[in-house]
C-alpha cells in the first residue's frame, strides 16, 4: 500500500523514548548531522561485517582488511560528522578505539560463529492496524548476523557505546523491541522461524576494549503482545492513528546534539 507508514527496525525504541524527536526523523524528514559515537558505531559494524561476510563466503580477509574497512568508512565524507558534539571522542580518539574493538571481535569473536547472513536485505512488512494506518516494517538488517547452530537459527546482533558492556556481559535492556523487529523481517524474507534466542554482541567504546554476549529471549513477544497485553505495534498505532506522539524531557538523546526539533521544542527547559 502506497499510503504505509514505514518504521525501520532499529527507531522502535526511540519511538518510545520520545515520540516527538521520532516524528521528526521519520515522518518529517528532519535530520542532523551524525555524532561522534555514532559514527565510531557505524564504522566498526562496517569493518566487522566485511570480515565476516568474507568468511561466510568462504573467501576470508585479513584482519588489517576488515580494519581498513573500517577506516575508510570512518571518513566517509558523504555521512556528516559533528565531532565537536562529543568532547570527551576526537576523530583520532575514535579511529584508535574502533581499531582495537574491530581487531578483538575479528580475532577473538568471529571464529566462534557460524553466519549464514550478515546484513540481510530483507522484504517489506505491512501490518494493518485498522482505521486506515498500515505499518510497514523495512529496512536492511544492517547491523545484524544470523547465526546457525545445532538448535537452529537466531539473530546475533552487534551494539557499541559506552556501557554496552557491564561485568562481562552485554547489555540487552532496551534492545528486544528492535531485536523482535528484526526476527519478523528475517521470518518474513528467509520463510523460516528463528528458533535461537536473540543476542547482543556489546562492544565497549570506553576504557579498555571489550567485548561480551547477552541473550534476549521471545523478543517478538514485545511487538507483537499476547492474549492480555498489547504489543509495541498496537501501542504505535495509536499514536498513528491520534497523530499524537507526546514529548520525553527526561530522554538521554533531549539534547542539542541529537535531536533535530530541540531549537522548537518547548518541553525541554
Amino acid at each position: 500500500m502506497s499510503n504505509a507508514i514505514r518504521i525501520r527496525a532499529s527507531s522502535w525504541s526511540g519511538l518510545f523514548d520520545c515520540a516527538m524527536r521520532w516524528e521528526a526523523s521519520n515522518l518529517l524528514g528532519m535530520s542532523m548531522p551524525s555524532s561522534p559515537r555514532a559514527m565510531l558505531g557505524t564504522a566498526v559494524h562496517a569493518g566487522t561485517a566485511a570480515y565476516d561476510t568474507a568468511r561466510m563466503l568462504n573467501n576470508p580477509i585479513t584482519i588489517d582488511d576488515a580494519a581498513g574497512a573500517f577506516v575508510d568508512e570512518l571518513n566517509n565524507s558523504d555521512i556528516e560528522v559533528n565531532w565537536r558534539a562529543d568532547d570527551s571522542m576526537s576523530k583520532r580518539q575514535a579511529e584508535q578505539v574502533g581499531l582495537s574493538l574491530v581487531s578483538k571481535y575479528c580475532g577473538e569473536v568471529s571464529p566462534r560463529y557460524t553466519f549464514v547472513a550478515v546484513e540481510l536485505g530483507i522484504k517489506p512488512m505491512q501490518i494493518d492496524c485498522g482505521n486506515g494506518v498500515v505499518i510497514e516494517l523495512t529496512g536492511t538488517l544492517d547491523r545484524t548476523r544470523i547465526r546457525a547452530s545445532t538448535g537452529g537459527k537466531g539473530i546475533s546482533d552487534l551494539k557499541t557505546g559506552r556501557n554496552a558492556v557491564t561485568d562481562g556481559v552485554a547489555k540487552t535492556k532496551g534492545h528486544s523491541a528492535q531485536i523482535g523487529t528484526y526476527e519478523l523481517l528475517a521470518e518474513n524474507t528467509l520463510g523460516e522461524a528463528l528458533t535461537e534466542p536473540g543476542e547482543i554482541i556489546g562492544l565497549k567504546t570506553s576504557g579498555k576494549p571489550e567485548i561480551a554476549s547477552g541473550l534476549i529471549h521471545n523478543p517478538k513477544l514485545v511487538m507483537l503482545g499476547d492474549e492480555t497485553t498489547p504489543g509495541l505495534i498496537e501501542h504505535a498505532a495509536v499514536m498513528l492513528k491520534s497523530g499524537m506522539f507526546p514529548p520525553n524531557p527526561q530522554s538521554w538523546c533531549c539534547s542539542e546534539a541529537y535531536c533535530p526539533r530541540w531549537k522548537t521544542c518547548i518541553f525541554h527547559n
